[in-house]
């Protein structure tokens, strides 16, 4: 008999997860414990296996990647902002050409309405999204299915072309461990954590488990109170969060669902992987970022899980997040412009 209750579940997804954690391991796979449990938890919600998310344990982890990038982020990169306002303005070029490039496919070629196309295409925040997509008389769950999936997407295929293509491992700890961190600084990181998230969260800062953390702890970082990222222990765990929240937004798909935006979501997110790189070669051919760094600064995938490989791969995090924060700004506050024109559109 199925597990029906939220506890039976959320221990069902748990365990399914940390068997996929355990098969990359075995197999030596890159990034075990953002992929073992992506790919376990997709699978077995293809499979109908009645999975949950992690429920409230999901933002407290997800703080901890905030603070890794905030731990990143010294002098050297502000010394950089005349170069990275270009690399900026490519960003807003890049959001632009991936509207034109997704509402098309998704209105004209797949046959969803204009709003459901727009909200689903454009890569900001997935609740943000989602909300705004709704209020404009959207469909949620194929919105849900196109963001799912063009994360996923993303968050696969980049892996790939940074071991093929930069020779990058993604297989080694993403961080010291524990037993090597000095205890008063896991201390202030901790304090980071928790109070940067929540005083974002009174703001009303999207992404605030993420960003509050990240300002909070960059300021102790420039203020040289801390020296290191948190520990690999903890980076592991919330690159497992990231893996069951991705995979566990395929519970229920039915196989018309699958055919019709699955299928045609990873065509789009594999046009804008390309995109993508088109820009991040364009500002490497101009001497304004690193490969790999351009890469994931370009990459239209979510904000966390694009931090956990910028982490891991050992680039520069606050470079990347930096250009995943400004793209999420503008398709936020260009969301209420949207909406007028759609309502226009479909008078």
């Amino acid at each position: 008999m199925a597990a029906t209750g939220i506890w039976p579940r959320r221990a069902a997804t748990i365990l399914i997860a940390l068997v996929g954690v355990f098969v990359f391991q075995a197999l030596d796979l890159p990034l075990p414990w953002l992929l073992g449990p992506l790919l376990a938890c997709l699978l077995a919600a293809f499979a109908q296996v009645p999975l949950t998310g992690l429920g409230a344990a999901a933002p407290p982890l997800r703080t901890i990647l905030g603070v890794a990038v905030g731990a990143t982020i010294t002098p050297a990169l502000f010394m950089r902002l005349d170069e990275m306002s270009i690399t900026l303005a490519m960003v807003a070029g890049l959001t632009a050409m991936i509207g034109l490039v997704g509402v098309p496919w998704f209105h004209r070629v797949c046959g969803f309405d204009r709003v459901t196309a727009y909200y689903g295409t454009m890569p900001g925040g997935l609740q943000d999204m989602l909300i705004f997509g709704q209020e404009a008389g959207g469909d949620v769950r194929a919105m849900s299915l196109m963001h799912a999936t063009r994360v996923a997407t993303i968050v696969i295929a980049a892996p790939i072309v940074m071991e093929l293509w930069f020779d990058l491992s993604l297989t080694g700890p993403a961080g010291a461990p524990a037993r090597e961190t000095p205890l008063h600084e896991m201390a202030i990181m901790a304090v980071c954590a928790i109070v940067g998230w929540k005083l974002a969260e009174r703001t009303g800062l999207f992404g605030a488990s993420i960003l509050g953390p990240l300002i909070l702890t960059a300021a102790a970082s420039l203020g040289d109170l801390i020296h290191q990222r948190p520990p690999a222990e903890a980076i592991a765990l919330a690159q497992f969060a990231v893996g069951v929240a991705v995979g566990s937004r395929y519970v229920g798909l039915t196989f018309a669902e699958f055919r019709r935006i699955v299928l045609a979501s990873i065509v789009y997110s594999l046009a804008i992987l390309g995109l993508g790189g088109a820009f991040a070669w364009a500002a490497v051919s101009a001497g304004l970022a690193e490969p790999a760094a351009a890469l994931l600064a370009f990459a239209p995938g979510g904000q966390a899980e694009i931090a956990v490989l910028a982490i891991v791969a050992g680039v520069d995090a606050g470079f990347v997040v930096a250009h995943h924060v400004f793209r999420m700004a503008l398709v936020i506050m260009g969301a209420p412009v949207a909406m007028g024109l759609m309502r226009k559109w479909e008078k």
